[in-house]
């Protein structure tokens, strides 16, 4: 292999000088080094090409015993020296104060093409963050997240990205519901890409112990190379910097709701500077349309991070990062008023998704009155979201309400669900939608075509994974195959995977790993 190395964070941040890898409080220190731990038996399963062209490999690369053995943490690249990231955050809410790289570990920075990557593996073996944890992943997580990082991508939802999926050899012993039923799993690593994995938590824990040193370190850090286009000094700096990390965490939150997306675990140490989605753990796409849906199994009491709060939950996160950067600005103004921005922006960008999805390429007052009544009309008996804005696209300017209604039916769990008085309102709502279409100046045909790019026909749904998951664990890697291939293009019709356009089946509607998750990997 041949990677353009570039050492940028390792050399210009400073690094913990203690050089042993047990559990404990690091002060003084952007990162401490670390060796993955040697698998037993490495073996790749899957590797993303397109990926790997990206960050400078070539696809006969991928094939070679060094490209396996370095990804899998048998061995390490040649001068390089692997690394585990110092950071804090709030769980739930809560302050939980040193958290870090506890199950990744990134073995290398690299530059392709003028742009620098950072390669993590996730579940390569404990690190001085892992607490009371091994730092191993199994393979029923680390599918989840290769699938899903590139189905993101595919979505036009930011994103870490996937470059390999390896089992180890090794048996992982995992408690998957946290209900006292342990029992061993196979071991997997994912390789994990990015520009950086830098997080709200790295500037939490400098502001949190007072260390405005590092904390100024980082920030000038993370400015200088990867938001080069702020050009500002002192205070102003950090401002736009703080505007920045706003602007694209905002994008990425209207992307989720867009695509129907639930998170799962918005703690800030899970929130990038970068404004992409990264660790994914409990997520889910919603299925029925549920706006206080949760996919996480340690949020279901209070469901902080359900689907209709993650805008919100998004603006906490920001005000945590904005209090970690105070010390370096001084001042709140210029902070509340990013702040209070990103409420105003949420909600015009929000209606203007909305009519994206509705077809709306004028724009109307009563707008917001539709896409309201749609909302909660979604909500009266179980209505599949994917399926119900992507069939809305079939509805012409000259079709009958009750036309308009049999072209979305499909998107119902139960027909018989729709009695007459439902039936009644959705008719009176296409009335409404259909008299609406008028004003579009745009033929049908171009309207369908334009809802089609921001309504996606296929979705990473939770019973899909699962389906693979369990193939998968019996050394049937032809699920997943089929599903790389089917999500790179979840636009598009692909009629030879048509029989993955269905919602989702009754046996998955209560089944762990479809209906709900654990933060378990």
């Amino acid at each position: 292999m041949n990677l353009k190395l570039n050492p940028l964070f390792t050399k210009a941040l400073p690094f913990d000088s203690n050089q042993n890898n047990t559990p404990r409080q690091v002060y003084n220190a952007c990162f401490s080094s670390v060796s993955p731990k040697v698998p037993s038996n490495p073996s790749l399963i899957h590797v993303g090409i397109d990926v790997a062209k990206q960050i400078g490999l070539q696809e006969e690369e991928l094939k070679s015993d060094d490209f396996l053995a370095v990804f899998s943490g048998t061995k390490m690249y040649p001068n390089t020296q692997p690394f585990a990231m110092c950071y804090a955050g709030h769980q739930f809410g809560n302050w939980a104060g040193q958290l870090g790289d506890g199950r990744a570990i990134n073995v290398m920075e690299v530059t392709h093409e003028g742009k620098n990557f950072t390669l993590q593996l996730k579940g390569a073996g404990p690190t001085p963050y892992s607490r009371t944890a091994d730092g191993l992943a199994v393979l029923r997580s680390s599918i989840r997240e290769y699938l899903c990082a590139e189905a993101m991508q595919h979505l036009g939802v930011p994103t870490t990205r996937s470059l390999s999926l390896v089992v180890t050899g090794d048996e992982v012993l995992r408690d998957i519901m946290y209900n006292g039923n342990p029992a061993y799993e196979k071991g997997a690593i994912v390789c994990r890409v990015a520009s950086s994995f830098i997080r709200f938590g790295n500037f939490e824990i400098f502001a949190a112990r007072q260390d405005h040193t590092n904390l100024k370190l980082l920030a000038d850090f993370t400015i200088q190379h990867h938001f080069p286009s702020i050009k500002e000094t002192g205070k102003e700096k950090y401002i736009h910097f703080f505007e920045a990390v706003s602007k694209s965490t905002l994008e990425m939150i209207l992307n989720w709701q867009r695509v129907g997306f639930v998170h799962g675990v918005m703690n800030t140490d899970n929130m990038s500077i970068h404004g992409i989605t990264i660790d994914y753990g409990p997520y889910g796409w919603l299925e029925d349309y549920n706006p206080t849906w949760t996919p996480n199994t340690t949020d279901n009491q209070h469901k902080r991070y359900r689907f209709e709060n993650q805008p919100q939950i998004g603006l906490w996160n920001l005000y945590q990062l904005a209090n970690a950067l105070y010390p370096l600005i001084e001042e709140t103004q210029p902070l509340e008023a990013i702040l209070d921005a990103y409420t105003k922006e949420y909600d015009s960008n929000y209606l203007q998704m909305m009519q994206s999805k509705l077809g709306f390429q004028t724009k109307n007052e009563d707008d917001r009155n539709i896409i309201q009544e749609l909302i909660d009309l979604l909500q009266e008996i179980e209505t599949d979201m994917t399926i119900f804005f992507r069939n809305l696209s079939l509805v012409l300017k000259n079709d009958t309400p009750e036309t308009a209604l049999t072209k979305i039916e499909f998107a119902f769990y139960n027909t018989n669900d729709c009695n007459e008085n439902i039936a009644l309102r959705w008719r009176n709502w296409f009335t409404k939608y259909i008299d609406r279409l008028q004003l579009e100046i745009v033929s049908d045909a171009e309207r369908s075509n334009a809802m089609n790019q921001v309504n996606p026909k296929y979705v990473l749904r939770n019973y899909m994974a699962q389906l693979c998951i369990d193939a998968a664990e019996k050394g049937d890697y032809t699920i997943l195959n089929e599903l790389y291939e089917l999500l790179q293009n979840p636009y598009q019709e692909q009629p030879e995977y048509e029989k993955w356009y269905t919602k989702r089946p009754d046996w998955a509607k209560d089944k762990i790993g479809c209906s709900m998750l654990s933060c378990s990997s």
